[in-house]
């Protein structure tokens, strides 16, 4: 390791010293930092994830090979790199083939990456250099040759390997969406994206300026013809800055309400899931690409046409009938206006109706085979006439409103604009009179174009709106606070799980479902809990899994309250396997859904393991079915499995999680007797204490 990087490393000591430099670099602007004590220290995963949360940021984990490390790591800042056996590195900024750092001492300092990566594939690879060093001392290559080839040989050995570990530290969807904006640099595209189209539209008027003024005089000028060809000539870069900051404004918007509404999504709790129902879902996420695609092009079209439509009232006041033409324009902007407003209520009672058919139909797709075989082939489409009759009404209503709003209103204005200007062309007798008309027909073909533009710009803004009202419940889910935890490593615990006098209620429901519930778990524990259906043996599961939040009581896992651990240390530690029908198959690989809940992309470590528990699970038939095996896709559109295959990998998926504690819940309802052997063997093996919930 050389001099300049040694002064750059924070050592294993200075981790929270680190972490908070890193936060700060991101934007974290708190009035002190989050210091543990050395000895406190958990594993400094664990710590780095629930300081960042903290601090309101998230720390994105990404193991970096080779590769990687080279590409990767000048566009990661901010962000903490990890080369094992030499420190921490605190990333602020790069560009290309060099990083700005931040050492111990708070000052910025640039490294070349290729140093970093030298000095990180030395220390991952410090066996494999001295057989590479053997290897070409026999070779009888000079020493000042060398270095290039150890190089070269070093990167080929490593391969894949992991050579350090980066947390990206950035702003987590749930922070105020303004600020995302802003530090995704939006703000400064929308002004740029206005500037640009205001500048061009100031020109664009010149320069017909310049031709009128030409017409009008009776014989073209060369230089104002110049004048014009320029001024027609800056416009070229000024649309090409426009699309392109339109198009960047809306790919960073669109990304940002995705990441948003993913994190809604994920914080909805089970009773908000299961009232709207798969087909109402499927129609949010409908709406959510009509929210993002319109949003921003409607908003800025709308705004820019106003703009527009003020340029065209100077014109205007300027022109031949201005006591006509101004009030008139005013007129058309309200009767705009007001049409719009109609125009949204047609399309908010369509997009009701849609989505009113786009559920029936999910929902009579997803229970087909009931139907089948419950429903009289007479009655299988009752309703759905009367459904798609309601469909088409509203929307025809919605085009009539539309075909108002474009059509008749910009054409309308364009018509009574020219009929105001009879009284001037009769009255026209002179140069004046004429240079006056010219510039009155310019107003109102400016005004023309403003208003095609405001209408669209007020029809898209009027879907968004409506997309919107079902995509607000997610947006504002993602805001949902998540407890982070104090981050200190767990004192030695006498016990797993203690659980004392638990209660819940659910809602809408009169009676307590857990009522008094006490439980403590020690590790190595074997417990079964068995009870009548409806007994509340799922629901005391959920609690003890963290995945409800009980209404009175004491929980503590590791002799810590959740408060203290933290949600997500709250889950690592137990683990839960929930009933068939609240338990899914992601489409995606099966290796996918078995390592949920561990990093991803995996190490090959992981892998080996998932496919061991899989066949210790009794999945080796399956697995050899399946062509590309653990890579095989999996879910409603992939390979299908049977409730027995789905109920093992939802086992093995628990198990994987590594958690002091697993609770099944009736994981083995499903399985043969033989099976169910086999299985059971893998769960008191794998599992350090154990929580089965069945019926007697």
């Amino acid at each position: 390791m050389t001099t300049p990087l040694r002064e750059l490393v924070w050592p294993e000591a200075d981790l929270p010293l680190a972490v908070e430099a890193a936060c700060r670099a991101a934007g974290w602007s708190g009035s002190g930092a989050f210091l543990v004590p050395p000895a406190l220290l958990p594993d400094p995963d664990s710590y780095i994830e629930a300081a960042c949360a903290r601090m309101g940021l998230d720390a994105e984990f990404v193991p970096l090979d080779a590769a990687r490390f080279r590409l990767g790591l000048p566009g990661a800042a901010p962000a903490l790199i990890h080369l094992p056996g030499i420190g921490y590195l605190v990333a602020v900024g790069g560009k290309g083939k060099r990083i700005l750092l931040l050492d111990p001492a708070s000052r910025r300092r640039a490294a070349a990456v290729a140093d970093l990566l030298d000095a990180a594939s030395r220390e991952a690879g410090a066996e494999a250099l001295q057989a590479i060093d053997r290897l070409l001392g026999q070779c009888g290559i000079a020493e000042r040759r060398r270095g290039n080839a150890r190089r070269r040989l070093l990167a080929e050995r490593l391969g894949g390997k992991t050579i350090a570990r980066l947390w990206r530290i950035r702003m987590p969807p749930s922070a105020g969406f303004s600020r995302q904006l802003r530090d995704a640099g939006l703000y400064r595209r929308a002004a740029a994206y206005a500037a640009s189209h205001f500048t061009a539209f100031l020109l664009m008027i010149a320069a017909w300026a310049l031709v009128g003024r030409g017409a009008l005089d009776g014989r073209p000028d060369p230089g104002w013809m110049t004048a014009w060809a320029l001024l027609l000539a800056t416009m070229l870069p000024l649309r090409l800055l426009n699309v392109w900051s339109r198009g960047a404004l809306a790919i960073g918007f669109g990304g940002l309400l995705k990441q948003r509404l993913l994190a809604g999504a994920l914080k909805l709790e089970f009773e908000e899931v299961r009232c709207d129902g798969a087909g109402r879902h499927l129609g949010r996420v409908i709406e959510s690409e009509m929210v993002e695609s319109l949003a921003v092009s409607g908003g800025l079209a709308a705004a820019l046409a106003l703009v527009e439509l003020a340029g065209a009232a100077f014109v205007l006041a300027l022109g031949a009938a201005p006591l006509f033409h101004l009030p008139m324009l005013a007129l058309a902007v309200a009767l705009c206006l007001l049409q719009a407003v109609r125009f949204a209520r047609r399309r908010a009672a369509w997009t009701e109706r849609r989505m009113a058919i786009t559920n029936d139909l999910v929902e009579r797709m997803a229970g087909q085979r009931t139907r089948l075989a419950q429903q009289t082939p007479e009655r299988r489409h009752d309703g759905e006439d009367e459904a798609l009759a309601g469909y088409l009404d509203a929307a025809r209503e919605m085009d009539l409103a539309a075909v108002r709003l474009s059509a008749i209103l910009p054409r309308g204005w364009l018509v009574g604009g020219i009929l105001g200007l009879a009284p001037a062309f009769h009255a026209a007798s002179g140069p004046s009179s004429q240079a006056t008309l010219a510039i009155a027909i310019g107003g109102i073909l400016l005004a023309f174009r403003a208003f095609r533009r405001l209408v669209s710009g007020l029809a898209q803004l009027a879907s968004a709106w409506i997309g919107w009202r079902q995509v607000a419940p997610l947006f504002a889910a993602a805001a949902r606070p998540e407890r982070t935890g104090a981050g200190i490593a767990e004192p030695n615990p006498t016990h797993v799980l203690e659980a004392a006098e638990l209660s819940f209620r659910y809602p809408r429901r009169g009676t307590e479902a857990l009522k008094g519930a006490s439980l403590r778990v020690e590790p190595g524990d074997r417990i079964l809990l068995e009870g009548a259906s409806g007994g509340g043996k799922s629901t005391l599961g959920a609690l003890l899994a963290g995945l409800r939040e009980p209404d009175s009581g004491t929980l503590l896992a590791s002799g810590l309250d959740r408060a203290t651990l933290g949600d997500r240390a709250w889950r690592r530690r137990v683990a839960a396997a929930p009933q068939y029908h609240e338990n899914h198959l992601i489409s995606a690989p099966l290796l996918f859904n078995l390592l949920m809940a561990r990093r991803w992309p995996p190490t090959q470590a992981d892998i080996d393991e998932a496919e061991e528990i899989c066949l210790e699970l009794g999945l080796g038939p399956l697995l050899d079915r399946m062509p590309a095996r653990l890579q095989q896709m999996v879910g409603e559109t992939g390979w299908q499995l049977s409730q027995g295959e789905r109920s093992r990998v939802f086992i093995a998926r628990a198990l994987l999680q590594q958690s002091g504690l697993v609770i099944l819940d009736e994981s083995f309802g499903a399985l043969d007797p033989e099976t169910l052997g086999v299985a059971l063997e893998c769960v008191l093996k794998r599992s350090r204490s154990l929580i089965a919930i069945a019926h007697p």
